[in-house]
Protein backbone atom coordinates (compact mmCIF):
# COMPACT_ATOMS: atom_id res chain seq x y z
CA UNK A 1 0.00 0.00 0.00
CA UNK A 2 1.32 3.55 -0.93
CA UNK A 3 2.53 6.01 1.84
CA UNK A 4 1.66 9.52 2.49
CA UNK A 5 4.21 10.79 0.16
CA UNK A 6 3.48 8.52 -2.45
CA UNK A 7 0.10 9.40 -2.43
CA UNK A 8 1.03 12.51 -2.71
CA UNK A 9 3.37 12.60 -5.64
CA UNK A 10 0.72 9.88 -7.42
CA UNK A 11 -1.84 12.88 -6.85
CA UNK A 12 0.10 15.50 -7.78
CA UNK A 13 1.57 14.06 -11.23
CA UNK A 14 -2.34 12.24 -11.84
CA UNK A 15 -3.82 16.04 -11.55
CA UNK A 16 -0.99 17.63 -14.26
CA UNK A 17 -1.73 14.32 -16.46
CA UNK A 18 -5.49 14.85 -16.09
CA UNK A 19 -5.47 18.60 -17.04
CA UNK A 20 -3.36 17.56 -19.90
CA UNK A 21 -4.66 14.95 -21.01
CA UNK A 22 -1.89 12.98 -21.28
CA UNK A 23 -3.60 9.77 -18.37
CA UNK A 24 -1.80 7.20 -20.70
CA UNK A 25 1.56 8.73 -21.64
CA UNK A 26 2.48 10.08 -17.64
CA UNK A 27 1.54 6.00 -17.00
CA UNK A 28 4.28 5.36 -19.65
CA UNK A 29 6.43 8.37 -18.06
CA UNK A 30 6.27 6.42 -14.65
CA UNK A 31 7.12 3.41 -15.37
CA UNK A 32 10.30 4.62 -17.78
CA UNK A 33 11.41 6.73 -14.56
CA UNK A 34 11.11 3.41 -12.11
CA UNK A 35 13.07 1.17 -14.81
CA UNK A 36 15.87 3.94 -14.40
CA UNK A 37 15.72 4.14 -11.06
CA UNK A 38 15.87 1.08 -10.14
CA UNK A 39 18.56 -0.20 -12.39
CA UNK A 40 20.66 -2.15 -9.80
CA UNK A 41 24.11 -0.03 -11.40
CA UNK A 42 22.33 3.26 -11.75
CA UNK A 43 20.29 2.74 -8.15
CA UNK A 44 23.88 2.14 -6.85
CA UNK A 45 24.97 5.76 -8.15
CA UNK A 46 21.99 7.49 -7.49
CA UNK A 47 20.59 6.94 -4.33
CA UNK A 48 24.65 6.65 -2.50
CA UNK A 49 24.04 9.98 -0.24
CA UNK A 50 27.58 10.76 -0.17
CA UNK A 51 27.30 12.26 -3.83
CA UNK A 52 26.02 15.27 -3.62
CA UNK A 53 22.36 15.37 -5.00
CA UNK A 54 23.18 17.81 -8.21
CA UNK A 55 25.55 14.94 -9.40
CA UNK A 56 23.02 12.44 -9.17
CA UNK A 57 20.45 14.40 -11.09
CA UNK A 58 22.87 15.71 -14.04
CA UNK A 59 23.55 11.74 -13.82
CA UNK A 60 19.21 10.60 -14.12
CA UNK A 61 18.89 13.60 -16.43
CA UNK A 62 21.34 12.19 -18.72
CA UNK A 63 19.72 8.76 -18.48
CA UNK A 64 16.38 9.57 -18.81
CA UNK A 65 16.14 12.73 -21.14
CA UNK A 66 15.22 10.16 -24.39
CA UNK A 67 13.54 8.07 -22.17
CA UNK A 68 10.91 10.04 -20.51
CA UNK A 69 10.98 13.63 -21.38
CA UNK A 70 11.60 16.82 -19.41
CA UNK A 71 8.70 15.74 -17.40
CA UNK A 72 10.12 12.33 -16.19
CA UNK A 73 13.28 13.54 -15.58
CA UNK A 74 11.95 16.21 -13.29
CA UNK A 75 10.38 13.77 -11.30
CA UNK A 76 13.22 11.34 -11.10
CA UNK A 77 15.18 14.37 -10.24
CA UNK A 78 12.56 16.01 -7.71
CA UNK A 79 12.26 11.55 -5.98
CA UNK A 80 16.53 12.25 -5.89
CA UNK A 81 16.59 15.54 -3.95
CA UNK A 82 13.97 14.53 -1.47
CA UNK A 83 15.44 11.19 -1.31
CA UNK A 84 12.30 9.36 -1.80
CA UNK A 85 14.01 6.53 -4.29
CA UNK A 86 12.18 4.31 -2.92
CA UNK A 87 8.50 5.48 -3.51
CA UNK A 88 8.42 4.97 -6.94
CA UNK A 89 6.56 1.85 -6.71
CA UNK A 90 3.91 2.77 -4.57
CA UNK A 91 4.01 6.21 -6.42
CA UNK A 92 3.13 4.51 -9.98
CA UNK A 93 0.86 2.23 -7.86
CA UNK A 94 -1.37 5.13 -6.52
CA UNK A 95 -1.15 6.79 -10.03
CA UNK A 96 -3.01 3.77 -11.67
CA UNK A 97 -5.56 3.65 -8.81
CA UNK A 98 -6.23 7.45 -8.96
CA UNK A 99 -6.47 6.73 -13.15
CA UNK A 100 -8.82 3.31 -12.49
CA UNK A 101 -10.91 5.64 -10.63
CA UNK A 102 -11.21 8.40 -12.84
CA UNK A 103 -12.28 6.46 -15.75
CA UNK A 104 -14.55 4.50 -13.68
CA UNK A 105 -12.54 1.32 -13.57
CA UNK A 106 -12.25 -1.03 -10.29
CA UNK A 107 -9.75 -3.69 -9.99
CA UNK A 108 -9.66 -7.23 -8.54
CA UNK A 109 -7.68 -9.94 -7.82
CA UNK A 110 -8.37 -13.43 -8.32
CA UNK A 111 -6.62 -16.33 -6.09
CA UNK A 112 -6.42 -19.65 -7.23
CA UNK A 113 -4.62 -22.28 -6.14
CA UNK A 114 -3.01 -22.80 -9.56
CA UNK A 115 -3.03 -20.09 -12.17
CA UNK A 116 -6.45 -19.57 -14.23
CA UNK A 117 -6.63 -19.79 -17.66
CA UNK A 118 -6.61 -17.00 -19.87
CA UNK A 119 -10.19 -17.63 -20.94
CA UNK A 120 -10.91 -18.24 -17.46
CA UNK A 121 -9.27 -14.75 -16.51
CA UNK A 122 -11.37 -13.24 -19.30
CA UNK A 123 -14.64 -14.95 -18.57
CA UNK A 124 -14.33 -13.62 -14.56
CA UNK A 125 -13.99 -10.36 -15.59
CA UNK A 126 -16.52 -10.12 -17.99
CA UNK A 127 -18.91 -11.41 -15.31
CA UNK A 128 -17.62 -9.03 -12.61
CA UNK A 129 -17.73 -6.06 -15.23
CA UNK A 130 -21.26 -7.13 -15.61
CA UNK A 131 -22.30 -7.55 -12.06
CA UNK A 132 -20.53 -4.37 -10.77
CA UNK A 133 -21.78 -2.14 -13.76
CA UNK A 134 -17.77 -0.71 -13.97
CA UNK A 135 -15.32 -2.09 -15.94
CA UNK A 136 -12.97 -4.69 -14.03
CA UNK A 137 -9.24 -5.55 -14.67
CA UNK A 138 -8.39 -8.79 -13.30
CA UNK A 139 -4.93 -9.39 -11.84
CA UNK A 140 -4.85 -13.34 -11.38
CA UNK A 141 -2.79 -14.59 -8.32
CA UNK A 142 -1.84 -18.66 -7.54
CA UNK A 143 -1.64 -19.38 -3.74
CA UNK A 144 -1.47 -23.57 -3.48
CA UNK A 145 -2.46 -22.93 0.26
CA UNK A 146 -6.23 -22.31 -0.67
CA UNK A 147 -6.42 -26.03 -2.09
CA UNK A 148 -8.96 -24.87 -4.40
CA UNK A 149 -11.82 -22.15 -5.52
CA UNK A 150 -11.25 -18.53 -5.61
CA UNK A 151 -10.40 -15.73 -3.27
CA UNK A 152 -11.56 -12.62 -5.10
CA UNK A 153 -10.55 -9.21 -3.63
CA UNK A 154 -12.56 -6.35 -5.15
CA UNK A 155 -11.45 -3.19 -3.31
CA UNK A 156 -11.63 -3.89 0.35
CA UNK A 157 -14.33 -6.65 -0.63
CA UNK A 158 -12.97 -10.48 -0.12
CA UNK A 159 -15.43 -13.38 -1.41
CA UNK A 160 -13.69 -16.39 -0.07
CA UNK A 161 -15.07 -19.61 -1.76
CA UNK A 162 -11.39 -21.71 -1.39
CA UNK A 163 -11.63 -25.13 -0.45
CA UNK A 164 -9.15 -24.40 2.04
CA UNK A 165 -11.79 -22.08 3.88
CA UNK A 166 -14.49 -24.32 3.67
CA UNK A 167 -12.50 -27.33 5.04
CA UNK A 168 -11.85 -25.03 8.12
CA UNK A 169 -15.31 -23.71 8.27
CA UNK A 170 -16.13 -27.70 8.85
CA UNK A 171 -13.69 -28.26 11.35
CA UNK A 172 -15.12 -25.33 13.55
CA UNK A 173 -18.17 -27.19 13.24
CA UNK A 174 -17.55 -30.60 14.10
CA UNK A 175 -15.58 -29.10 16.98
CA UNK A 176 -18.56 -27.38 18.24
CA UNK A 177 -20.26 -30.31 18.46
Amino acid sequence: MAGSAARTYARAIFELAREEDQVDAWYLRLVDVRDVLTNPEARTFLANPTIPAQRRQEAVSALLEDRAGLEGVNLAKLLIGANRLDDVDAIIEEYVRLADEDAGRVRATATSAIPLSVAEADMLAMELTDKLGREVRLRGRVDPRIIGGLVLQIGDRVIDASVATRLQQLRRQLAGL
